[in-house]
């Protein structure tokens, strides 16, 4: 079977950007950002997000020093793509992130200028790069 829905996830210790990716397309769309407490989110929310979109897989942003090096961040986020699979046996995948804030803002900042930069509207911009992104290096 070949993958076609995507759900992404811009992993941060207070909030947590997410989008919904479709193979087919190689495209992203932004859906939310949820709120996270030292990094650890409601996970009945990504239960209710999982439910409705059904994802075939999840990538979750792996955030890397600009040499490529990992930091602690890059530990979490691979620990929160483990308790993903873990909590509900949806397969995940970690793709490298940098730069994808900076792009985001640069995105948002095209469409909307300063008023569209909130910081949800930040996180879930940078999920739908990290999506696409994942599906760009597939090929």
């Amino acid at each position: 079977m070949s993958l076609t829905t995507v759900l992404g996830f811009d992993f941060g210790t207070k909030s947590i950007g997410v989008a919904i990716g479709q193979q087919i397309t190689g495209s992203a769309t932004p859906l939310a950002s949820i709120k996270a407490n030292d990094g650890i989110p409601k996970w009945e929310e990504i239960g209710m997000l999982i439910e409705e979109w059904r994802p075939d897989l999840i990538v979750v942003g792996l955030p890397l020093n600009m040499d490529g090096t990992e930091q602690e961040m890059t530990q979490r986020a691979r620990k929160f793509a483990n308790r993903i699979t873990g909590r509900f046996g949806v397969k995940t995948a970690t793709q490298d992130e940098r730069l994808t804030t900076a792009d985001a803002k640069a995105r948002l900042f095209e469409m909307g200028g300063f008023k569209a930069l909130s910081k949800g509207q930040v996180d879930s911009m940078s999920a739908v790069l990290i999506i696409e992104s994942y599906f760009e290096n597939q090929y």
